[in-house]
């Protein structure tokens, strides 16, 4: 079981299939693990990743695998959204070879508009809050392949926030992407014309007798 402070710093062999109390180890694409917190839910709980507390070594190789899978859907510009997406949008942006990316916010600056306004929340911020697109970014998202972007796709609520903001700027995005697939709970009424790319994924657990935790 890794301390604390390694969750997301290293790359490790996968050691064997077990039961876990505190801690996953995360499949990668190259047959790696990463070890990832697991976050209490009650009777389940899930494995978390937190972008920007990763070292720079596992974010640029997460970020690489994405980009690899990212490039087969040719996206003209990426759209981050807050907060964690920032430290993702921005890195993938620039490994599919683009000079710039946009960035959706909480923050209401004087010359946004509600109308480009929509309420959001997630699992790890249940609160509602607004999440907002500058009125000027319009002119470089319209008539482009969009790929909105954030670090974790979990119940899915904070992707269809950004995908419901986009369509009040008359945006309809190519596909979303994520670094992980947090379970499968966000498919649940996905709309089936929209691709969905991520580097890995970890699934839903649930609680044993002996109180470890078990993948479902």
């Amino acid at each position: 079981m890794p301390m604390t402070e390694t969750y997301w710093q290293t790359f490790v062999p996968m050691p064997p299939v077990a039961p876990w109390r505190q801690a996953y180890p995360a499949a990668m694409p190259d047959g790696s693990a990463l070890w990832l917190p697991l976050r209490d839910l009650g009777a389940t709980a899930v494995a978390g990743l937190i972008a920007n507390q990763t070292s720079f070594a596992v974010l640029d190789r997460l970020v690489g695998w994405l980009a690899e899978r990212c490039a087969a859907v040719q996206p003209d510009i990426i759209v981050g959204l807050p907060t964690l997406g920032h430290a993702v949008a921005p890195m993938l942006a620039r490994a599919l070879g683009h000079t710039r990316w946009a960035a959706a916010g909480y923050s209401r600056k004087l010359w946004y508009e509600e109308a480009l306004s929509v309420p959001i929340a997630s699992i790890t911020t249940p609160d509602q809050r607004r999440l907002w697109l500058d009125p000027r970014l319009l002119p470089w998202l319209r008539g482009q392949r969009v790929l909105l972007v954030d670090d974790v796709l979990s119940t899915g609520r904070s992707i269809r926030a950004g995908l419901a903001l986009l369509k009040r700027a008359g945006i309809a995005p190519i596909g979303v992407a994520a670094l992980m697939a947090q379970t499968d709970r966000w498919r649940e009424g996905w709309p089936e014309h929209l691709p969905v790319l991520t580097a890995f994924a970890t699934p839903l657990f649930r609680r044993a007798e002996d109180q470890t935790w078990m993948p479902i």
